[in-house]
C-alpha cells in the first residue's frame, strides 16, 4: 500500500523499521552477546592475564630487595667483592624487577643497609641482565666488568658513604639528587625479567663481623 502523505514510501518505512529494530537490539545486548568481546560489551573474564597494561600513562614503581649474610672472614680491602661466600659466591639477583621478560625501565633509587653500625664505606653495584662471569666470591678482588660480560652489562650505581646517626644500621641511599648516576636505564634478557648485581666496596672496611647482613634494594620505574 502506498503512503498517502508522500513523505516516505514503503521501502523507506521498511528501512526505518530495520534501523529501529537494530538499534533496540544493540541497546538491549541482543546483537552483542556476552563473551564475544565486542566493543561495548567486553567480557573481562575472558581477557587473559599478561604484562600489558590498559590505561597506564607512566611507569609503575617496583622495589626489589636482596639480603645477604656476608662471609666477611676478614677486613675488606678497597675494591673487594661483598658476597655470602668466599668460595661459592653468587650474584645479587633482583628477581622480576622488570614487568615482563625482555622489558625495560629505569632504576630511580638504590638503598644499602648494613646490620653492623658505624661503617662508612662507599659501595658500588655493577648490574647485568644475565649472570656475569666475573668473580662473585666474598673478599676477592673485583674483576667486573669483564670483556666477556660486555653485552650483558647494564651499568653501575655508586652509593654515597654509609653512615648511621645513632644505634641503627649503617645506610646509604642513591637517588637522582645524589651521587650514583641515577636514573639508570635497563633492559632485561629475552627470557628473563631479572637483573644481577656485583657489590664492591670502594673503601677498606674494618669492624665487619662474619655473617653480618647487607641489604641492597633497587626501585625500578617499569616500562
Amino acid at each position: 500500500m502506498s503512503n498517502p502523505t508522500n513523505f516516505v514510501d514503503d521501502n523507506q518505512l521498511g528501512r526505518l523499521r530495520d534501523i529501529y529494530t537494530a538499534t533496540a537490539a544493540l541497546l538491549t545486548g541482543t546483537i552483542l552477546a556476552a563473551g564475544t568481546n565486542n566493543i561495548g560489551d567486553v567480557d573481562i573474564a575472558s581477557i587473559a592475564a599478561g604484562a600489558n597494561r590498559i590505561g597506564t600513562v607512566s611507569g609503575v614503581l617496583k622495589t626489589v630487595s636482596v639480603t645477604k649474610a656476608l662471609a666477611a672472614a676478614g677486613d675488606y680491602a678497597a675494591g673487594e667483592v661483598l658476597s655470602e661466600s668466599a668460595g661459592a659466591g653468587t650474584a645479587w639477583t633482583f628477581a622480576a624487577i622488570a614487568r615482563a621478560n625482555n622489558a625495560s625501565g629505569y632504576i630511580v633509587r638504590a638503598i644499602a643497609l648494613c646490620q653492623t653500625t658505624a661503617l662508612t664505606p662507599r659501595l658500588t653495584i655493577f648490574l647485568f641482565h644475565t649472570t656475569p662471569t666475573c668473580t662473585l666470591n666474598d673478599n676477592a678482588a673485583n674483576t667486573a666488568v669483564l670483556w666477556a660480560d660486555r653485552a650483558n652489562f647494564i651499568g653501575s650505581i655508586d652509593f654515597p658513604a654509609m653512615e648511621d646517626l645513632g644505634t641503627g644500621v649503617s645506610q646509604a641511599i642513591a637517588t637522582p639528587s645524589t651521587v650514583g648516576g641515577l636514573p639508570l636505564a635497563f633492559d632485561t634478557a629475552a627470557a628473563a625479567d631479572d637483573l644481577y648485581g656485583v657489590v664492591v666496596t670502594r673503601d677498606a672496611i674494618a669492624g665487619e663481623s662474619a655473617g653480618m647482613n647487607l641489604l641492597i634494594a633497587l626501585t625500578a620505574e617499569q616500562y
